[in-house]
């Protein structure tokens, strides 16, 4: 079976044929591409005894030792760090490889060595946004941005795109993953795809009139710009009858606000409107989604690629391996990745319904998915809110709250030392934009209520604002990606 035809069949095989074949794909990158050319990780598998055959099946992935954020992260002492991760070609070693040499005799030296370079020579690259640190690059060969396309053309397809829809990319114009994913898989999937830039090139109104004139089946981009995009055109009493679908990606989804949105969308005369969300992070070089589901049922989890790379969920305290189906920490490992290249990367991403393999009710799709919600490490804070000790927060499970309030739309919680004092008590302020007749004060008392039911939190303030406030404070149209949590704490 040659490697096009089985790519075509991954979403059909068995969980047992998947595994198979992932671990024969994995030994032989890492014995072909990854250790012979990584001198970071053939370090790393040197100082712990180990080589390309250690690794015979998928879960003698364990013995191999993670990778984090952090160390991609630049340091006085590192000041290159993530160059360490980028894959060094050895063009003495690649000339003697039989399979080189055979390829030589049938097309010729300059044929060999234009694929060589179309393989390894970075030619592209996009970035982390560096909300939690320093912004990290990851860089791209030919070779990665034909498997962009890849996976972009699959994500199209799993979300349920088709050839004849027209789609807009409302994703801001920067080196990052979203946005190059939308415009790499709209043009291989064959659609029509109009890449805006995002709020900072054509703001609101320039996004109102141009979906009016292209009359767009489908929106891709931020939740929260989208909402301020749509929450406007509701304002100004506009109507997409032709918009049937929104897809997300950057933030995590809420079940509130996908009900917010698909109320918005019914604003609009937009009928059999639904919602899909999806998951991607710029170490993977890939994104994942979720296929429609009806919206009285639960979604789809996110569809995987197996064929070009594989996931496993660990204790993220233990690091040990969990069984399908447990929640816990997401790692990456690339099967087919150039250039920029993390194996056993631990995300920092967290997911409550683990990895399932089987059937999917909505599509029919064999493959891995990841279901139930995904909340990241980074949102996790400490709070002084006495000052006897310091209290930490899930501020993942704050936006669930918040999205979840039917009376609000727009918000955002702003953190602050009481009287701007460093040595003062922290304090927590939600600035929203109510969306229902009801007074503020029953408002607040039943936000409130909501946060002393689900989380240890008091709100010292809630301070609403109108719909341009909010928009103005969120940094719609000026932000790459809007502010849902600002920390102004005085240190």
């Amino acid at each position: 079976m040659n490697t096009r035809m089985l790519r075509e069949q991954w979403a059909q095989l068995p969980e047992a044929e998947v595994r198979r074949l992932q671990a024969s794909r994995l030994r032989d990158y890492l014995r072909r591409t990854v250790l012979p050319f990584s001198p970071h990780y053939r370090e790393l598998f040197k100082q712990a005894g180990l080589g390309p055959d250690s690794i015979r099946t998928v879960d003698d992935l364990r013995r191999l030792p993670f990778t984090s954020k952090i160390d991609l992260v630049n340091s006085p002492d590192h000041p290159q760090r993530s160059r360490e991760f980028i894959l060094v070609p050895d063009p003495a070693l690649l000339a003697r490889r039989p399979s080189t040499l055979v390829r030589a005799l049938l097309r010729g030296r300059e044929r060999v060595k234009e694929g060589f370079e179309r393989e390894f020579r970075p030619i592209f690259m996009t970035s982390t946004t560096g909300r939690s640190a320093d912004p990290v690059p990851f860089l791209y060969s030919a070779h990665d941005l034909g498997n962009l396309a890849l996976a972009g053309r699959r994500l199209f397809e799993v979300c349920g795109a088709r050839r004849d829809m027209r789609l807009m990319n409302l994703f801001p114009h920067a080196p990052h993953l979203a946005y190059w994913l939308a415009h790499y898989g709209g043009e291989a999937f064959g659609a029509f795809v109009l890449s805006t830039g995002g709020g900072k090139f054509m703001g609101t109104d320039g996004h109102l009139r141009m979906i009016g004139k292209i009359k767009p089946d489908v929106l891709i981009g931020m939740p929260t710009f989208l909402y301020h995009v749509l929450h406007q055109a509701v304002e100004q009493g506009l109507r997409f009858e032709s918009l049937k679908r929104v897809v997300l990606g950057g933030e995590r989804v809420a079940e509130g606000l996908r009900r917010k949105l698909t109320r918005l969308a019914a604003s609009l005369g937009a009928e059999k409107f639904d919602v899909v969300a999806t998951y991607g992070f710029t170490e993977a070089k890939m994104a994942w989604g979720e296929c429609p589901a009806p919206s009285d049922e639960p979604t789809s989890g996110y569809h995987l690629y197996p064929d070009l790379g594989l996931f496993e969920i660990i204790d993220p305290k233990s690091g040990e391996v969990l069984p399908p189906g447990s929640p816990g920490e997401l790692v990456f490992t690339p099967l087919d990745a150039r250039a920029s290249v993390v194996v056993r990367y631990r995300t920092g991403d967290y997911i409550d319904g683990g990895m399932v393999h089987g059937r999917c009710p909505h599509c029919g799709r064999v493959v891995p998915r990841l279901v139930g919600n995904i909340r990241r490490s980074s949102e996790v804070r400490e709070l002084h809110l006495d000052k006897l000790k310091g209290t930490l927060v899930d501020f993942n499970q704050l936006e669930h709250v918040l999205d979840d309030a039917e009376t609000i739309g727009a918000w955002q919680l702003e953190l602050r030392k009481q009287n701007d004092d460093p040595m003062e008590v922290d304090e927590v302020i939600l600035h929203a934009h109510k969306v229902c007749g009801l007074d503020e004060e029953r408002i607040t008392r039943e936000l409130q209520a909501r946060f002393s039911a689900r989380t240890e939190i008091h709100l010292n303030k809630i301070v609403f604002h109108d719909a341009e406030e909010m928009r103005s404070l969120q940094g719609v149209g000026v932000q790459l990606k809007e502010q849902k949590i600002v920390d102004h704490r005085v240190v």
